[in-house]
């Protein structure tokens, strides 16, 4: 069995290769920022694209005929929703921090963002993150991604220098100065969002930091818990299920390493090609796992995949009533079929598809991103297998000719004794983790002080309180965005204190008994 794949984040964190050096160049609009002619909308919500002409590199201070190199700035894609619920200057201002990934595709997956606005007057914003989406230094995809030099400005600290520069110059032309922020993420945006609030505590009063595992580094945590967490969704579902999993790799293994198993494997899988290693089909059905398990909601969604509601309950359901004498590989072919092919219009299936564009969080787990992943002995229903850095490493330098920084991250945002740390010098964050989800292995659990908020949903998986409200919501997942939304009101409400009386605190039902 190969070591865990590094993952991608997502909001996620992306289990599959980089597929995407042939994507389309994006567009870029002229030098200035402007909104692109009429409104989009996504999911009922309406909103303007308009693009900021951003520095490439924050952190140095070129010659001034350097400056006037185009390659020294990018043209940053940013959404702003439809002003007209916004209070207009001084008003509230939510702030959603860009994940790995396409801004729209998150905008449309956020609702709780847009859904909340109008009941604090506030204007919305969803920025998207360098090197992802249509936000491309270099001019495009291709020459951004070339090589290391090319990539060396894809990192959290100049992300989060990007949102920073965007707030203030977009603040000063709406002459909202005086516009209290609310930070809004999930996952890899969370994280950004928690340490944008601990960079720039002037930026912004407050962050909702959902399922982001910002102890995920080092020994903080053990590097068996991701995959603990996954295991235990399965095997909460069914042991069948889970053991079945379990006995699979070596199954898999043997077969491709038979005559004509690779091909074989192939067929069983309906892959549009016939595998090079069996390797690549385990990183493939890993990735289904660990999916599954973040997504693992109480409802359906399209968030990753078209999937029903409590997915890994459909996955085992699939495993365990094939009928008797199929084999092993056959039955985990029907369970992970429901991740990659729900609707059944998929033919075959290509390995290397990235149809969200997140490829580029191969690069930061190259660098900075170093999350340590090991398979349990016992917990877990993946062979056995401990962390090793020396060839973490080795692959990476073969990939992208760098070496990792392990403890560059927690030296530049903290992590080590959190609770101590966060209680002296943070405030106003919540922590929302569904502990379905893997990633809450990595997340803050527990109360900090009276502003470092940590609200657990044992139910929830990841980053659920962000998603579009339906009527079929559990009241428990009702009754928590109330919570988030009373304590974000409290943040506004004291900010506005000695200003005047601008903000009216939003109205929030009772909890209920659930």
């Amino acid at each position: 069995m190969r070591p865990p794949p590094r993952l991608l984040l997502l909001l996620l964190v992306g289990l599959l290769p980089v597929a995407a050096w042939a994507l389309a160049p994006p567009r870029f609009p002229g030098p200035q920022s402007r909104a692109r002619a009429g409104a989009n909308v996504v999911r009922g919500y309406e909103y303007e694209t308009r693009y900021f002409r951003q520095r490439l590199d924050h952190f140095s201070f070129p010659g001034v005929a350097e400056e006037d190199d185009a390659a020294a700035f990018f043209q940053q894609r940013y959404l702003v929703g439809r002003e007209g619920g916004w209070a207009g200057p001084g008003g509230p201002i939510f702030f959603y921090c860009g994940n790995e990934g396409d801004i729209a595709w998150f905008a449309a997956n956020s609702g709780l963002v847009w859904e909340a606005a109008p009941r604090f007057a506030a204007l919305v914003v969803f920025a998207e993150h360098r090197y992802y989406g249509e936000s491309m230094p270099f001019g495009s995809k291709a020459k951004a991604y070339n090589n290391s030099k090319s990539l060396a400005y894809l990192t959290a600290e100049q992300a989060i220098a990007d949102f920073a520069v965007l707030l203030t110059d977009l603040k000063r032309n709406l002459s909202a100065e005086g516009s209290p922020v609310v930070l809004f993420g999930g996952s890899y945006g969370g994280m950004l969002a928690a340490w944008m609030r601990l960079k720039y505590p002037h930026i912004a009063v407050g962050a909702l930091v959902s399922s982001a595992p910002i102890l995920q580094f080092e020994d903080i945590v053990p590097s068996t818990i991701f995959y603990d967490l996954v295991s235990d969704d399965f095997r909460r579902e069914s042991l069948s299920c889970f053991q079945t999993i379990k006995d699979s790799w070596k199954a898999l293994d043997d077969q491709g390493n038979g005559q004509d198993g690779l091909l074989k494997l192939s067929k069983t899988f309906h892959l549009c090609q016939t595998l090079k290693t069996s390797g690549d089909l385990s990183d493939w059905l890993s990735s289904a796992y660990s999916y599954l398990a973040m997504v693992d909601y109480p409802l359906p969604s399209e968030f990753l995949m078209p999937l029903p509601a409590n997915p890994i309950k459909e996955v085992c359901r699939n495993i365990d009533s094939q009928p008797e004498g199929t084999s092993i590989l056959e039955r985990i072919y029907a369970g992970v079929n429901v991740y990659y092919n729900y609707t059944g219009t998929v033919g075959c299936f290509d390995l290397n598809d990235d149809p969200h564009g997140m490829g580029g969080w191969d690069w930061q787990a190259c660098t900075e991103m170093v999350m340590p992943m090991s398979y349990s002995e016992d917990r877990s229903m993946y062979p056995p297998y401990k962390f090793d850095y020396a060839s973490y490493a080795e692959d990476c330098i073969k990939t992208y000719g760098v070496r990792p920084r392990p403890r560059w991250i927690t030296t530049e945002f903290g992590g080590h004794n959190i609770t101590r740390v966060l209680e002296k010098f943070g405030s106003n964050i919540i922590f929302f983790n569904g502990l379905l989800d893997p990633w809450s292995g990595g997340g803050v659990l527990k109360n900090i002080s009276e502003s470092v908020i940590a609200i657990v949903a044992p139910l929830g998986a990841h980053h659920i309180d962000l998603r579009p409200a339906t009527p079929e919501d559990p009241d428990w997942l009702v009754s928590l965005r109330e919570s988030e939304l009373k304590i974000i009101s409290g943040w506004l409400s004291e900010y506005y204190g000695a200003r005047g009386a601008l903000f009216q605190p939003v109205a929030v039902k009772a909890p209920s008994a659930s």
